[in-house]
């Protein structure tokens, strides 16, 4: 269920958008309307962000005392994407394995904060979605009402008192259940899985550098920004859109990525063409076929992004192969918790 749910969806999605578009004019597209230099910054902006992130959870786990190496740090961020490619979220704990395995620490601990690093994730997608509706949501009004449905008028209205319906609603029940004295199997679980959740996001409050994190998280999502924003300059179609448009795509595309694929496989291009629909880029399906040039964007930015990942997670797994013979030679010294102090391992 874990891993064969995550690849239906994605090759369910693939399915569908393949047959919803002309491959014949998505390489001809390609071919001709694509400035592919674009892409070197893109590469260089995406490795970026993940050294940010690196140096984000190396303030969490010195919180904890735990001190690995940023080169081991940086090898972790870049296998945790290449794992998802295989198997979605599996990244997240194979990374904290890695790391308590190799500074022969707590797995557990590891994995709390590890836990907060996600859930720090969580909360930006949730601002950054609430501030995009605000200030685009004349296009999903226009959306709405070329449906003909008649809610487009209603949407600014009732929506956003919905969401916040169903925010209050949803953390109260969280509430509930955290203090909740019940026995039941069912919520016992849940407690024990939000108890642990807290626990690896109140790490963050304790932990020294609050301020360097709240920058590196800013770092971080500056730089997922910037691959799109900059991707958009290589299409004909998409490089006069502006800054709030990319914003739309950029915040419809985070959360497909929460959607469980491999690699974001569908969910991700599913989401970027149905934002372009939103800035006249092609027509939403099913009355339409999807636009060639939506669907080149889509495809070819995923690709792109896809590749690297692949690259670094192949240069991590060397780089890591390396780290751990050099450890076993005693050349790398590792500072383990125990004694607070630099030994060979």
């Amino acid at each position: 269920m874990k891993y064969g749910i995550p690849i239906a969806i994605s090759v369910g999605l693939a399915w569908f958008l393949s047959k919803n578009v002309d491959w014949g004019a998505i390489k001809e597209s390609l071919r001709n309307d694509v400035n592919y230099w674009w892409f070197v910054p893109v590469i260089v902006v995406s490795v970026f962000s993940h050294i940010f992130r690196a140096l984000r959870w190396r303030l969490q786990l010195r919180a904890i005392d735990v001190h690995p190496s940023l080169s081991a740090l940086i090898n972790s961020i870049f296998g945790t994407y290449f794992v998802n490619l295989l198997f979605p979220r599996l990244g997240e704990v194979w990374r904290s394995g890695y790391i308590a395995n190799r500074e022969k620490t707590s797995f557990t601990q590891v994995l709390g904060s590890m836990v907060g690093d996600r859930l720090s994730d969580t909360v930006t997608v949730a601002l950054l979605t609430l501030f995009t509706f605000f200030i685009a949501q004349d296009k999903f009004v226009k959306f709405f009402d070329q449906r003909g449905d008649g809610s487009g008028s209603m949407f600014t209205s009732w929506v956003f008192w919905l969401l916040v319906a169903m925010g209050v609603l949803g953390v109260l029940a969280l509430v509930w259940i955290f203090r909740s004295k019940s026995e039941n199997k069912v919520i016992s679980k849940v407690r024990l899985m939000l108890r642990n959740l807290w626990d690896g996001f109140a790490a963050i409050g304790k932990m020294e550098g609050k301020w360097m994190f709240l920058l590196y998280t800013v770092l971080i999502w500056g730089c997922y920004f910037m691959q799109l924003y900059l991707a958009s300059f290589a299409f004909a179609c998409t490089k006069d859109l502006g800054i709030v448009a990319i914003l739309v795509l950029f915040v419809l595309s985070s959360i497909g990525m929460a959607v469980p694929s491999n690699g974001g496989l569908g969910p991700w291009q599913f989401a970027i063409i149905f934002g372009l629909t939103l800035y006249g880029v092609g027509a939403f399906p099913p009355s339409t076929p999807y636009d060639p040039q939506a669907s080149a964007f889509a495809w070819l930015v995923w690709g792109v992004q896809t590749c690297l990942l692949i690259v670094l997670g192949i240069y991590a797994f060397i780089s890591m192969a390396i780290d751990r013979k050099r450890i076993a030679q005693g050349k790398t010294k590792i500072k383990t918790q125990s004694q607070s102090k630099e030994m060979t391992i």
